[in-house]
């Protein structure tokens, strides 16, 4: 069943296309990924289907609604959730603090509810607290919740992130090259939490990534840009033998 459906997305920045007539289908418990060259266009792609950025022309649905004009809040609350290239954690906050306040539109209190502590406050925020060290602990972070981010190593920072984007209970996760910075052994770590998180919360993820062993290993489908405009998508295997793309990006996979 389709889950997400990008009709002919364009965003241009100063006269320059950064994405041009970017169409793409995503079912609703697929992994797959959007790779190519540095400047391709692949994040902004995720912005505009998140709502950080706003499409110039095309088209966005994401189960029965038209999200192509929303604001990114309003596109999380229907079930899109995201991470970035760069982590966004909050080092003052504890582990446990930074997964809760990214359910903080979802609250559905008054700041008079809050400045009251009403028991209505107290409640929710029980629940909160309980949904983020369920979220910990199903990453294996449990044990670090009182902690700062800061005292955790960049895998368990980036596996943070992670919780982060998962305690809105998203349909549909954006993972914007989630393998930055880590090394082989994190690499393949990350690639089994992913597969960890597809099967056990039954999501639909899309990956964009630069480590191939990545790719490859866990989506069924890529989608291939390059300056702006899509040139391929398939399978791995026809990914890797497709002529345009060892030519755009992929001339040394013979190693993967």
């Amino acid at each position: 069943m389709e889950l997400l459906r990008v009709d002919s997305i364009s965003k241009n920045f100063g006269g320059v296309a950064a994405v041009a007539d970017f169409s793409m289908s995503q079912g609703a418990a697929e992994i797959s990924a959007i790779i190519g060259p540095n400047g391709a266009g692949k994040t902004t792609t995720f912005n505009l289907i998140s709502g950080v950025q706003t499409v110039d022309k095309g088209s966005l649905r994401f189960g029965q609604s038209d999200i192509t004009r929303l604001p990114s809040h309003r596109i999380q609350a229907l079930g899109v959730s995201r991470t970035f290239q760069n982590i966004r954690l909050f080092d003052g906050l504890s582990v446990v603090d930074n997964v809760k306040i990214s359910y903080t539109p979802q609250l559905g209190y008054s700041v008079l509810d809050e400045l009251l502590s009403t028991p209505r406050v107290r409640r929710k925020e029980r629940l909160i607290e309980e949904r983020a060290m369920e979220q910990l602990a199903f990453l294996g972070l449990a044990e670090h919740a009182k902690k700062k981010p800061k005292s955790l190593s960049y895998g368990l920072r980036r596996r943070l992130e992670l919780a982060r984007a998962l305690m809105p209970e998203p349909r549909l996760l954006l993972l914007d090259e989630p393998a930055a910075g880590l090394n082989a052994a994190e690499i393949r770590e990350l690639m089994s939490t992913i597969e960890h998180i597809h099967r056990e919360k039954n999501l639909s993820v899309i990956v964009v990534e630069h480590h191939m062993e990545l790719v490859m290993n866990i989506c069924t489908r890529i989608h291939v840009m390059d300056f702006g405009r899509k040139i391929a998508e398939g399978t791995p295997q026809e990914i890797t033998r497709n002529e345009k793309v060892l030519q755009a990006y992929l001339g040394d996979m013979g190693d993967v």
